[in-house]
């Protein structure tokens, strides 16, 4: 069978809703772009760690704390499950990390900036957690069975994560006046990070057709974003906080909001490892794989011996 046919048969699947599974073709471009968007994406959970780790010692009450402590091992959680679905690819999550560590593969940029106070949590939470849940209830819905599978219990949890910081950020705006300030502030340097999430404008996004016509995404950075801004501008009302963007402004004619230019001069900065925290965050993640050495080895000795035992009782 030629490979146009193969490629027919593929997309009529695709086309069909029907899941594409690891032991089936698929052309090499749809695995490469796979591979790319699901270790990136892995990457982005265990990145995103760092910065709320940053706070669970500092949690203002017992009950904030155990929060916290579950909400990242959530994510500790979504990055195994994605780097298993990537693995399902080809790939070794050895050459995986080692990518990262390397830089040749990226995470999510809003994992490059720093968390100064408590509020930043409830920011992150309720911002970067909520366009993260628009983002991935679409992929719920992808062409390739195990990143779709594992998408689904990550949904679940994200939307917890997103209560957890719009409920932190609902007590700050109704405490003290330093409270309501840092509330506001935080939402002031976290707002246009995380319009910048959804990636670079349609005009300039050179993955984003291919993978809607593989049904990989099923709707493009722009109408993500615009979702966003519609759905966060709501909710910004019950928190009485202002969005910090002047040109922020429900237009009847599109029924939606219109909203100013992302500074996409900062998001390319940031892509390209010069943000606040770029550096940071990767020796952060190398450090912690270095030192981590020694019980990846014991564990792979400890499997070594239960294999040689089971082989003697088998003989």
């Amino acid at each position: 069978m030629s490979v146009q046919e193969l490629e027919k048969i593929f997309q009529d699947k695709v086309d069909q809703e029907i899941k594409i599974e690891p032991k089936d073709w698929m052309p090499d471009a749809y695995r490469k772009t796979l591979v790319r968007q699901i270790s990136q994406h892995a990457h982005s959970e265990i990145v995103g760690m760092l910065p709320e780790g940053n706070w669970i010692s500092r949690a203002p009450s017992l009950k904030r704390k155990a929060i916290l402590l579950a909400k990242v091992q959530d994510e500790a959680g979504h990055g195994l499950y994605l780097y298993s679905a990537v693995e399902t690819l080809g790939t070794t999550r050895n050459q995986t990390i080692e990518d990262l560590h390397s830089g040749k593969a990226k995470y999510s940029s809003i994992f490059n900036y720093p968390t100064l106070t408590w509020a930043d949590i409830g920011a992150i939470g309720w911002l970067v957690d909520g366009a993260a849940i628009l983002n991935q209830v679409m992929l719920c819905r992808a062409s390739y069975g195990p990143y779709a599978r594992a998408m689904v219990r990550i949904c679940k949890e994200e939307s917890f994560h997103q209560r957890q910081g719009f409920e932190i950020l609902l007590v700050l705006s109704k405490g003290t006046p330093e409270q309501q300030a840092m509330c506001q502030d935080a939402i002031n340097r976290w707002w246009w990070p995380s319009l910048m999430m959804f990636g670079p404008k349609d005009s300039e996004s050179t993955h984003s057709d291919q993978s809607m016509t593989w049904k990989i995404k099923r709707k493009s950075n722009d109408e993500l974003r615009q979702q966003f801004v519609d759905m966060i501008v709501e909710q910004a009302k019950i928190l009485n906080v202002t969005l910090p963007d002047p040109a922020l402004q429900w237009n009847a004619e599109r029924g939606h909001y219109d909203f100013g230019e992302i500074d996409w001069v900062e998001f390319w900065n940031v892509v390209k490892g010069n943000g606040p925290c770029n550096k940071q965050r990767l020796e952060a993640r190398r450090k912690a794989w270095d030192e981590g050495a020694w019980v990846r080895d014991a564990a792979a000795a400890h499997a070594e011996k239960r294999k040689a035992r089971q082989e003697v009782k088998a003989a």
